[in-house]
């Protein structure tokens, strides 16, 4: 009971990234290189998906386009038929960021969107890109008369909206993952014989819907730009 007390009372610290490598001032730590190991399989793992498509897809060729496909339509749905045009963002931020929630099924890995840095990283590069697709679609002109909408008395508030956006991006992805990452890992200090295979399942589960919620927000962000408020 004492040493279960004890794992319990580290729990904070195991899932504290650390460093893995120190070159002068630049710390290099865990969740720098589990991120490199994930893009370093999806880029493996996509060459070897695309090399040999076929006019009728099938094996992982089919399941990449049933992804494809679902985003797709999320974003027509969302924004008709322009919004093809960001499909390549919304589809490389779902699968990078359910990579990065599974990841946590590698033994001794953490997963890099249990760390702050990660998380917030992704909301500022999602809304900086969304400002340069908003300004590329309405203009410089175009792009600062949004603030003013629908009336200019709410600009002020409307311009920091958008600097709430990635706080809020980040606070909800790094949130969720955190606190399911420290439920699954006392769980298994406590229960390790019953608890791991409906905890797994759970874990892919929620890697699945943090994914999407943080998917389908930038969409409704990007809509908001180009078809007003």
């Amino acid at each position: 009971m004492e040493e279960k007390l004890q794992e319990l009372a580290a729990v904070m610290e195991h899932l504290k990234p650390h460093d893995v490598l120190v070159l002068g001032s630049v710390h290099i730590t865990s969740t720098v290189v589990t991120t490199w190991m994930v893009m370093a399989v999806l880029f493996t793992a996509v060459f070897l998906a695309t090399r040999n498509l076929n006019s009728k897809p099938r094996g992982v060729q089919h399941l990449l386009e049933l992804l494809i496909g679902f985003i797709e339509g999320m974003l027509e749905d969302a924004m008709g038929k322009k919004g093809k045009k960001y499909l390549p963002l919304v589809a490389t931020l779902f699968v990078f960021i359910l990579s990065l929630n599974l990841s946590w099924f590698i033994p001794t890995v953490k997963p890099p969107t249990i760390d702050l840095s990660t998380t917030a990283a992704f909301g500022v590069a999602t809304i900086v890109l969304i400002q340069i697709f908003a300004i590329q679609h309405k203009g410089i002109k175009g792009y600062l008369h949004h603030f003013a909408e629908p009336t200019p008395i709410l600009a002020p508030l409307t311009i920091v909206e958008e600097f709430v956006k990635p706080i809020s991006l980040s606070l909800r992805l790094f949130g969720n993952m955190f606190g399911e990452k420290m439920v699954v890992t006392i769980l298994f200090i406590l229960l390790p014989l019953i608890v791991p295979t409906p905890i797994m399942l759970l874990g892919v589960l929620m890697g699945l819907i943090q994914a999407l919620v943080f998917t389908i927000l930038p969409v409704t962000y990007i809509q908001a730009f180009i078809q007003g408020h």
